[in-house]
């Protein structure tokens, strides 16, 4: 059997920091695989650059020249987001030779040592690897809080996420071609790559403290993230928003009953100003809420429907 050729996809944003550190490494990691013969000598790194403004387009293309052409990339127009340049980097890095790709942070903080795993996956059938991380003893409250809500909420609302699984997984050839097929413009990867089918297996990975840089994921970026997860991926909320309104309405009947009763037997209604206000605030609230949530389906229409591109790509290094 013919060694599989893998390429690294890394999503960078401002990486100036790290680039070289990252790139450094996960060269040594491809020539201990090539050497232990479980890569081909082919494999390469390919980086896509989402719009940085710093100095990290210019160290990727450093990079290209001094391998011998064995790190590639592209350079998008402007910051598309992490998932676009994920899709990207399959997309474009698929136009080269090779057999299987994995993904992996440009900060370097999911284990890379684990990639042999992830390859040794591959042999033995599986077309998608996911990474999952062991722990999140490198999180803050609020993340790791927050992490834990998204993937009990995904579940609940019927959306099958495998908990603790980042970007960091690998995919065959065939998953890119499959993957290719899917028009729609926000994509949730996550959550395709789980629904795609196909032989799966799993890589268990401790997650390591960030060298050098900040994170680029800010809380607004992940509750982004999170609603294009389910708004992508469940209509349950349309349905809560539907029971919500049943229920306030048999509520209101029931009030108006109660009412009705309570003038023609007792003669008066028992005064309750402040009953009826907190009532109106709330079935207010209620409707705003309502409101919102149909607003991200909207929203979420509005986009596919207008098709723009996922990205635009600026520059290329091959």
């Amino acid at each position: 059997m013919n060694l599989p050729v893998l390429a690294v996809v890394i999503p960078c944003y401002n990486e100036a920091d790290c680039i070289s550190d990252t790139i450094q490494r996960l060269l040594e990691v491809l020539n201990i695989m090539q050497k232990n013969n479980e890569i081909s000598d082919k494999s390469y790194i390919f980086c896509v650059d989402d719009g940085s403004i710093d100095k990290t387009w210019q160290l990727i293309d450093k990079y290209n020249k001094e391998t011998n052409l064995k790190v590639k990339g592209i350079r998008f127009s402007r910051n598309f987001g992490n998932q676009n340049a994920i899709i990207a980097g399959l997309f474009e890095a698929s136009k080269f030779e090779a057999d299987c790709y994995i993904t992996i942070d440009a900060d370097l903080q999911q284990d890379e040592n684990k990639i042999s795993e992830f390859v040794n996956k591959y042999k033995n059938g599986a077309q998608i690897v996911f990474g999952i991380r062991n722990d999140r003893k490198t999180d803050n409250f609020f993340k790791k809080s927050t992490a834990l809500v998204f993937y009990k909420l995904m579940n609940i609302l019927g959306v099958k996420l495998k908990v603790n699984h980042s970007d960091y997984r690998l995919v065959s050839k065939n998953i890119i071609e499959t993957l290719k097929k899917f028009p729609e413009t926000n994509m949730f990867l996550r959550g395709i790559f789980n629904d795609l089918g196909f032989n799966k297996d799993y890589v268990n990975f401790d997650v390591k403290p960030r060298k050098a840089g900040n994170t680029k994921f800010t809380p607004f970026s992940l509750l982004s993230l999170a609603l294009n997860g389910i708004t992508s991926f469940s209509i349950v909320p349309l349905r809560v928003v539907s029971f919500i309104g049943l229920l306030m309405s048999v509520i209101s009947f029931w009030v108006g009953i109660s009412a009705f009763i309570a003038k023609v037997f007792s003669g008066n209604v028992i005064p309750g100003w402040a009953t009826i206000v907190v009532a109106l605030g709330f079935i207010g609230g209620v409707q705003i809420l309502c409101t919102g949530i149909i607003g991200e389906y909207l929203g979420q229409l509005f986009q596919e429907v207008k098709s723009r591109p996922r990205y635009i790509i600026q520059d290329r290094i091959n």
